[in-house]
């Protein structure tokens, strides 16, 4: 059998901070729709930053960095990837629209695409918006959206964490768009 070795921090070749702000993004804005949860926002950050998203939106309540609980999970991605705050939800998603991109909010809704047969063009922008761990993606922003995307579930449960269903999504557009990586 072969052996396995863990790898040190020091064997990753990550790119430091400075060279992540130069790098190529993903055409992709991830859009928090009143996310109440430090470490669900902090959670976001650090994955937008492992496949470089271009954006965080910051909408509503959904708190801004810094803040220490924010960073227990982000650890420092915070401060590496960009972001912005708006007070309205629907405002960024018109905004968004007026700069180009195409819009899906993630939510489970009449007519919405299963994220495995969601195809997306590369020379495109998208953004996605993230609801609410309540109420999720409010029904004013699903009706100013392109469409909705539905992460297909199996279980018992009708619905996952957000920072997790940001994870999930990030993933499959990441392997979507990913062309100029």
């Amino acid at each position: 059998m072969k052996e396995l070795r863990k790898l040190k921090i020091t064997e990753l070749n990550r790119m430091d901070a400075d060279d992540f702000k130069k790098s190529d993004k993903l055409p992709l804005v991830v859009v928090l729709d009143n996310v109440r949860s430090l470490h669900n926002i902090g959670s976001v950050f650090r994955t937008a930053d492992a496949f470089r998203v271009e954006c965080i939106y910051l909408c509503g309540i959904t708190a801004t960095p810094p803040h220490p609980e924010m960073h227990k999970t982000a650890l420092g991605a915070e401060y590496t990837v960009d972001w912005k705050h708006v007070d309205n939800t629907l405002d960024a998603v018109n905004n968004l629209k007026e700069e180009g991109y195409i819009v899906y909010s993630i939510e489970q809704a009449q007519g919405s695409i299963m994220l495995n047969d969601l195809q997306l063009d590369p020379e495109k922008k998208y953004a996605v918006v993230m609801g609410n761990e309540v109420k999720g993606v409010e029904q004013a922003v699903i009706n100013n959206s392109d469409g909705c995307i539905e992460i297909p579930q199996y279980g018992t449960k009708h619905s996952l964490n957000v920072s997790v269903t940001t994870g999930i999504v990030i993933w499959d557009l990441f392997n979507k768009l990913r062309a100029g990586f």
